[in-house]
């Protein structure tokens, strides 16, 4: 069964998000957004839904719309989505070692980049325009600058702490 599947969809849901924006086709990628905010990615009936409730789209054109742009995810996100950098200068200064720790800690491997119980999941990027703080990991929007191993480590202990105390 795929994580997927698991996912309830709440179609009440997905319909206030389409009348929110008047169930507008220009509004689309505003749509996925908010899908994407609810579900934290795109699951694939959702996009069939807005494809047959919207008139003038089709679900292909919404899932084309949906893996055009890097924002949106097809594949479920974890709770805490670390992106880890891997631009020159956090390639240089170490931002392998760092993602080991992470996969390791995380225990990712195989393509797999969110983690079983849905907490964390892992994406390297190009860049995130903080080259002077390389090597840069950041966490739910939050930025680790000067990151090791090490310290990758302790980071990412303080929340499995934190989410254990509830």
């Amino acid at each position: 069964m795929t994580t997927e599947s698991q996912t309830k969809i709440d179609y009440s849901k997905v319909d206030e998000i389409i009348n929110a924006y008047s169930g507008k086709k220009s509004n689309l990628i505003a749509m996925l957004q908010k899908v994407q905010e609810t579900y934290r990615y795109l699951p694939i009936d959702v996009m069939t839904y807005i494809g047959t409730k919207i008139e003038g789209l089709s679900p292909a054109t919404v899932y084309g719309v949906a893996t055009f742009y890097a924002q949106f995810s097809l594949d479920p996100k974890g709770k805490y989505e670390i992106k880890v950098c891997d631009g020159t200068a956090c390639h240089v200064r170490g931002s392998m070692p760092v993602l080991r720790a992470i996969t390791t800690k995380l225990g990712l491997k195989d393509g797999k980049f969110t983690t079983d119980n849905g907490l964390f999941s892992l994406e390297t990027v190009s860049c995130l325009g903080a080259c002077g703080l390389a090597p840069v990991v950041v966490i739910n929007g939050k930025v680790y600058p000067q990151m090791t191993a090490d310290a990758i480590n302790v980071v990412v202990d303080t929340i499995i702490n934190e989410e254990k105390e509830g």
